[in-house]
């Protein structure tokens, strides 16, 4: 998380200021933009290969417009007038796996009154080419095809979220090329964030999933287990096999001693 603000600077520096973050994902906040700002997304996990960088500008996203630095030239990311987008998310390969550099550019200014060039970033390992748009992002996890034995196991093991619950209903936003699954959960057996809260009236919890339009969710009876990874604070789905079907692929692959981790039964 780095906060920054243009009005800091001595005024008659030309002077781009440097920024280094170190983290796979995060957030910058950049008020009153000035001239310019070089971010360095260097990641500590020097083994890692984040072949994909994803950008999600935040909805207020004024002043300033993003690109990516590539052999000496500058590449248009998100502009000042893309900024403002709700789903908003450009995604782009990474050149350089261990270190991809930003450059925030302001944009001019007649007064001094207050403009904020904020937004998220991930750095993704994944194979995938990705685009200039939301649905290729998504690509990522979304493969709108039921999972076989072997990916089903691997999921309840590396997801970000693990939950047992019942499909409450489901949205579509063609826009966006989205659909959203509201789910009712029984049981968290795993989450990384708290997309899933316990509502204080009823005492049920309950969170919403997304995927890609194109995966024509619809709504089905029957209790389900949802697995996923998150994105930019958003819940997207992978596996989501229905209960039972998952107990017995489960149970079979533990008599064998083919789990790849053990999973709470109860």
């Amino acid at each position: 998380y780095c906060l920054g603000s243009g009005l800091s600077w001595e005024p008659r520096s030309r002077a781009v200021e440097q920024v280094h973050l170190r983290c796979t994902e995060g957030f910058l906040e950049w008020t009153y933009p000035a001239r310019a700002l070089r971010v360095v997304l260097e990641p500590n996990l020097s083994s890692a290969q984040h072949t994909t960088v994803c950008i999600k500008p935040s909805s207020d996203f004024q002043g300033a417009s993003i690109y990516v630095e590539r052999a000496g030239q500058l590449h248009l990311v998100v502009s000042e007038a893309e900024g403002a987008g709700p789903h908003h998310v450009s995604c782009f390969s990474a050149h350089t796996p261990q270190r991809v550099a930003l450059f925030v550019q302001a944009s001019p200014q007649r007064d001094i009154s207050r403009r904020t060039a904020s937004f998220q970033y991930e750095l993704l390992s994944n194979q995938s080419t990705a685009g200039q748009d939301f649905k290729k992002m998504a690509l990522v996890e979304a493969t709108c095809r039921p999972c076989d034995n072997v990916e089903l196991l691997m999921a309840i093991c590396s997801s970000d979220f693990v939950v047992k619950g019942s499909i409450r209903n489901v949205s579509h936003d063609s826009e966006n090329h989205m659909s959203q699954v509201d789910v009712s959960i029984q049981k968290v057996y795993r989450q990384k964030t708290r997309i899933f809260q316990q509502d204080e009236a009823s005492g049920e919890w309950r969170g919403p999933i997304r995927t890609l339009l194109q995966c024509q969710v619809k709504k089905g009876g029957g209790d389900f287990l949802f697995t996923g990874n998150e994105h930019f604070g958003e819940a997207w789905l992978g596996c989501a096999p229905r209960f039972k079907d998952f107990m017995f692929i489960y149970r079979a692959a533990r008599e064998r001693g083919a789990n790849p981790c053990e999973f709470q039964l109860n």
